[in-house]
């Protein structure tokens, strides 16, 4: 792959803060909690939306293995920083049964602003997901990438799926975040786009319209960063475990290297009509890793571990090249065992909401 971008990858997490005993929610966590954590490290701490909510996020490494090694440093922070506070952090994008109405949101201009402007829509938000960098310095490049990523935004969900319970209930979906998310306007699949002069136009038509004060609220399931020269994937759900954050990351870095390839052979990925992959989107969400997605090239549903095991043959030499073959081939474990939200379900049957709790606990320090 001749003058391949370096494609550096950075990965955002965003925590829930339990209290150890009573399991619920930390509706006001101590001032010290954040103030302790951003002396440890920095400004790659931040606080959230809602003050039971946290976000970390990893420096850009060329490696998978070392941006998990410097997640797993993240949070272990996070944890032995909670800890002497009767607190413990957990990754999942819900909670099994805190309720959004006894939150309280972070006191910032910024969150104020979108308390005001968004409603409701957004005093629910409790939820987290995972955000994953790709480094692309080339402006359309970037967009090129993000047409046919799209494609592969529902493999990516059903690898990820943490959020089947809402407010005590089984709601009957692997990922419940997004639909709180799909609430908030400018989110889902992306438009398709020519050029970064046509999204640049897009966004300031926005701004001049007096809709949104920059890209930063454009919330795609994949967009342009508007803080760094990356792609940015947002669909995920965060992952409890780090090894199925590491085998997601290495997906994501591996297709981008894939679709950068077929660009340098002058070839490229079929863009499919939205509603298709829209589909694929609902079918992720619904049934996770153990359901079925279309394969659009065939029409016909095929079962996930299926199209794992052709998105491993098809980003094998990338993988190789990227030094992540090894976390790449955990996907089929997540395949043949299910994510998160099946264990949460399990945990549920075998012990109550309080039970799924204490599994989140102790799978965020595996």
């Amino acid at each position: 792959m001749p003058d391949r971008p370096p494609l550096t990858l950075g990965i955002e997490e965003e925590y829930l803060i339990v209290d150890v005993e009573t399991r619920e929610l930390v509706r006001e966590p101590h001032p010290d909690f954040l103030k302790k954590c951003k002396k440890k490290i920095g400004d790659r701490v931040t606080n959230e939306f809602l003050q039971c909510q946290i976000e970390v996020g990893t420096r850009p490494h060329a490696v998978v293995g070392d941006a998990i090694a410097d997640l797993r440093a993240l949070r272990d922070c996070v944890a032995n920083t909670a800890k002497p506070f009767g607190y413990a952090p957990i990754a999942a994008s819900t909670h099994p049964f805190s309720r959004w109405r006894q939150q309280t949101n972070t006191k910032k201009p910024r969150y104020e602003g979108l308390k005001s402007d968004l409603g409701q829509a957004v005093r629910r938000m409790l939820i987290g997901g995972m955000h994953i960098h790709i480094g692309i310095e080339d402006d359309d490049l970037r967009i090129d990438l993000m047409n046919q990523m799209s494609y592969f935004l529902p493999h990516l969900l059903a690898l990820s799926c943490s959020s089947p319970f809402w407010e005590g209930e089984d709601t009957g979906l692997a990922s419940y975040r997004l639909t709180v998310f799909d609430a908030l306007p400018r989110t889902g699949l992306p438009d398709m786009l020519n050029s970064h002069a046509e999204y640049t136009r897009l966004v300031e038509h926005l701004v001049a319209s007096e809709c949104i004060e920059d890209a930063t609220k454009i919330w795609w399931d994949i967009r342009p960063s508007d803080k760094f020269p990356t792609l940015e994937q947002r669909v995920t759900d965060v992952c409890p475990r780090l090894r199925d954050a590491a085998a997601i990351a290495a997906l994501y870095q591996s297709l981008i290297a894939y679709l950068y390839r077929l660009k340098a052979r002058n070839q490229r990925w079929r863009i499919y009509p939205r509603i298709m992959i829209m589909e694929n989107r609902w079918r992720a969400q619904r049934y996770g890793a153990r359901g079925k997605l279309v394969d659009h090239g065939r029409s016909r549903l095929t079962p996930f571990a299926e199209l794992i095991e052709e998105l491993i043959d098809l980003v094998s030499m990338e993988s190789e090249v990227l030094g992540c073959a090894a976390e790449l081939r955990h996907l089929r474990e997540i395949a043949r065992t299910g994510t998160s939200s099946d264990r949460q379900r399990e945990a549920f049957e075998a012990g109550g909401s309080t039970a799924v709790v204490d599994q989140l606990v102790a799978e965020f320090r595996e």
